[in-house]
C-alpha cells in the first residue's frame, strides 16, 4: 500500500465495524477496506454501496464474476482479476474454462446469453462511448431486460472505477487470492505484477 491507512488495531466506530465483519467471514481485512481508510469516512459509504450493488442485481454471483474477470481483464486490473478467477472455478467447474473466458469468452464455450453480457461488459470497459442501441438490443434478444441490463453496465462501470482507485493507492492481493500455478497466475497477470 503507497498510502497511510488506519491498522486493525486503531480501527475505530465504522471502520472497526467493517474490519471485524470482514475478519469473521474471510478470516483476514482485505487490502481494498483498508485502502479506503486514508478517508475513513469513504470506507463505510464504499461498503454500503459496493454491498447495496451485490444485493440488489438482478442477475446470480456467476454472472457478477463474470462480467468482473471481463472487465478487470481491460482495466487492467490483475488484483480483481486473481480474486474473481478464483471464484470463478467453482462456477465454471475447471480452471480450463476460467482460463478459456478470461481468454476468449466468445470462443470458450458459454451460452450465447453469457457472451452478449460479456460482449457488452467489455465495451463498456475499454470505451463506453461506443455502446449504441445495437448493443442493447442484442442483449434484449438473448432475454435480458432492462433492469438486468442497468446491473451488468453497473457492474462492469463500478469495476472499472474502483479496481483503478486500488491500483492507484498501491494494493496488493492476499496470499489466499494469489494461485500457486504458475500458468494459471500468468495468465491473470493482466495489469500490476505481483
Amino acid at each position: 500500500m503507497y498510502l497511510k491507512t488506519i491498522a486493525e488495531g486503531e480501527a475505530t466506530g465504522r471502520v472497526a465495524e467493517i474490519y471485524e465483519k470482514q475478519k469473521a467471514s474471510m478470516g483476514f481485512v482485505m487490502e481494498t477496506a483498508k485502502c479506503m481508510t486514508t478517508r475513513p469516512d469513504l470506507l463505510p459509504i464504499y461498503t454500503d454501496f459496493s454491498d447495496q450493488i451485490r444485493a440488489g442485481f438482478s442477475l446470480g454471483m456467476r454472472e457478477w464474476r463474470l462480467v468482473t474477470l471481463i472487465s478487470a481483464k481491460h482495466i487492467p486490473s490483475t488484483y480483481c482479476s486473481y480474486v474473481y478467477s478464483g471464484m470463478l472455478v467453482a462456477d465454471l467447474g475447471s480452471k480450463e474454462m476460467v482460463l478459456a473466458v478470461q481468454q476468449d469468452f466468445r470462443n470458450a464455450g458459454l451460452p450465447a446469453r453469457d457472451v452478449e453480457m460479456l460482449a457488452y461488459a467489455e465495451k463498456i470497459t475499454i470505451d463506453a462511448s461506443k455502446v449504441t442501441r445495437v448493443d442493447i438490443d442484442r442483449l434484449r434478444a438473448v432475454g435480458f431486460t432492462d433492469p438486468q441490463i442497468s446491473d451488468i453496465a453497473l457492474c462492469a462501470s463500478f469495476r472499472a472505477f474502483i479496481s483503478r482507485f486500488f491500483d492507484a493507492v498501491g494494493t496488493t492481493p492476499e496470499d489466499v487470492y494469489v494461485d500457486e500455478d504458475p500458468a494459471f497466475k500468468a495468465a491473470m497477470t493482466v495489469g500490476k505484477k505481483f
